[in-house]
């Protein structure tokens, strides 16, 4: 089937919901959070419900066109975006509905981290996500889901109840613990393979205030270990994220600081409020602080922290890490100071307490015994430098031994290597099984991708 009828039977079923190249917007509506190569599709399809969904899905398949699904459009390596394909846009699919009485947020698979959870807290109750608003929760959900709240309430996956899919043949189907289990086990860390996922049903814990916040601290390697360690010490009521990291130009920082080297918590305290300060205490004593910008507020305010980038081209280099701290935290700080990007850091997530307590079996995110995530990254929007800080990434992420094992949603390169490295052997299997089930034909395949098992076993 030719491109031309391809568009023909798209136009048919989208009418106004089309774009091509040339038409008012097309630019727009395939461009993504991060920048990078000059892939371009063919279309970009703004479905308005799932039947919408299925015959796009539909028509890639019986055609043979390569097809990207867009949520929030974050990811690092772009999947979105397939040249010569279709772009599938999510974001006429962006309900919230939020049951207080039931304690059950239904989110459509456009909707993002920030609109669901703003809904969820006018009710004082929250699902934990990441840590960034713009994020698409269907997206985040499908690789795993860390965030402010995951060592109390565990991954964004386990608080996953249900969810609405289209399949590669058309079909929709519900799935939970009792539909479709293997395609709900599957679906809970193997990223986007097995389908789009047009709703999700959600569980809700009651959150009506954190405190949290930002700790910024001068650059020494023995506070971000002291950081990790009082996480990894705290109640399960306290989550952080530490970051080894070129400071960005943030108001509350001097000027002359701006680029230069810092160590930075956010942190969160999700018990009571009167526990936080003592609570809190030895992250703040962790270091010599420069800014300390945590207090009592709603959970919504906690995604309101970051600052706003530039379309970036991304170099992330994700993995896992039992200890990080002695020689290995001072070398981050080290690495950071030279990095020939102005945004350039090490994120760690210690992780623990409710992560911890799901068996790795249970769901294919099989990272739950290791004790923090870690991540090396480098941003920058001009193509050389920004492959020098690719450059950088690479040779930090090797110095800090980050590697050998590696979160799906963090990604920033696709291929058999990254694959091996997102799951482990038997975890793989039964994700190239659930494949050749859910997906034979691998329509579904600008991702992090898992060939279905009877490909795999056939090279």
């Amino acid at each position: 089937m030719s491109s031309y009828d391809v568009l023909d039977r798209l136009r048919g079923a989208l009418e106004t919901r089309l774009l091509t190249l040339g038409d008012a917007g097309f630019q727009e509506a395939s461009s993504l959070v991060f920048t990078g190569d000059a892939r371009t599709p063919i279309a970009v399809a703004r479905p308005r419900d799932e039947g919408e969904v299925a015959a796009v899905v539909t028509i890639a398949a019986e055609s043979g066109t390569p097809l990207g699904v867009r949520g929030g459009g974050h990811a690092y390596a772009r999947h979105a975006v397939v040249d010569g394909g279709i772009l599938l846009d999510l974001r006429g699919l962006s309900s919230v509905h939020i049951d207080p009485a039931e304690r059950i947020g239904v989110a459509g698979g456009g909707a993002t981290a920030g609109a669901y959870t703003t809904t969820a807290g006018e009710h004082g109750l929250a699902t934990g996500f990441g840590d960034t608003p713009t994020v698409g929760i269907a997206g985040l959900a499908l690789g795993g889901g860390i965030g402010h709240l995951s060592r109390r309430d565990g991954l964004t996956i386990d608080n996953l109840l249900g969810a609405t899919v289209v399949l590669a043949d058309g079909r929709v189907a519900e799935t939970s613990e009792a539909e479709e289990p293997e395609l709900f086990w599957a679906l809970r860390g193997g990223g986007g393979n097995f389908g789009v996922v047009t709703s999700l049903r959600l569980r809700l814990h009651e959150t009506p205030v954190v405190t949290g916040g930002l700790l910024v601290f001068e650059p020494r390697g023995a506070t971000a270990a002291a950081l990790i360690r009082a996480t990894q010490e705290a109640d399960e009521t306290v989550s952080a994220m530490v970051n080894v990291m070129k400071a960005p130009p943030l108001p509350f920082l001097p000027a002359d600081r701006h680029g230069t080297a810092i160590v930075m918590a956010l942190v969160c305290h999700s018990g009571r409020p009167e526990d936080a300060a003592t609570a809190l205490a030895p992250f703040r004593a962790a270091g010599t602080l420069l800014a300390d910008l945590v207090a009592e507020q709603p959970y919504p305010a906690m995604f309101q922290t970051g600052p706003d980038l530039p379309p970036n081209r991304v170099a992330m280099r994700t993995g896992f890490a039992d200890a990080f701290d002695g020689d290995r935290a001072d070398l981050a700080v080290a690495l950071v100071g030279e990095s020939p990007t102005p945004f350039a850091a090490v994120n760690l997530r210690p992780m623990g307490g409710a992560i911890a307590r799901v068996p790795d079996a249970a769901t294919a995110f099989a990272h739950r015994s290791r004790a923090l995530m870690a991540t090396v990254g480098a941003l920058h929007p001009d193509p050389v430098v920004a492959a020098a800080g690719a450059e950088w990434a690479d040779r930090a992420s090797t110095a800090l031994e980050v590697g050998g094992a590696g979160y799906v949603n963090f990604m920033s390169t696709t291929g058999e290597t990254a694959v091996r490295a997102a799951y482990p052997e038997a975890t793989l299997r039964r994700l190239a099984e659930a494949k050749a089930l859910y997906d034979p034909a691998n329509v579904f395949s600008s991702n992090v991708n898992i060939e279905p098992a009877g490909v795999a076993a056939g090279r």
